[in-house]
């Protein structure tokens, strides 16, 4: 069975991508930080880190940040692949 490297991602071209997708559907939601946190039940600097890229986002984080933001996560996903 072939080896395989898998690349870091924080701070990557792609993780930058992802964070701006999830900034913009917060903006575009009028929330902030303190708001798109208090939906999540979860301390401001959870978003505060993430969008930092400080921490990476899990597949299932990225679901429940985009029903909170009221966004189809297909949707979102699909905006990050363009």
């Amino acid at each position: 069975m072939a080896s395989t490297t898998l690349r870091k991602t924080l701070r990557s071209r792609g993780h930058r991508k992802l964070i701006a997708v999830l900034v913009a559907a917060r903006e575009a939601a009028g929330l902030t930080q303190r708001d798109l946190a208090a939906r999540l039940k979860r301390p401001r600097s959870f978003v505060g880190r993430m969008e930092a890229s400080e921490r990476r986002i899990d597949v299932i984080e990225f679901i429940e940040i985009a029903r909170v933001l009221e966004v189809d996560p297909r949707q979102l996903f699909a905006r990050l692949l363009d």
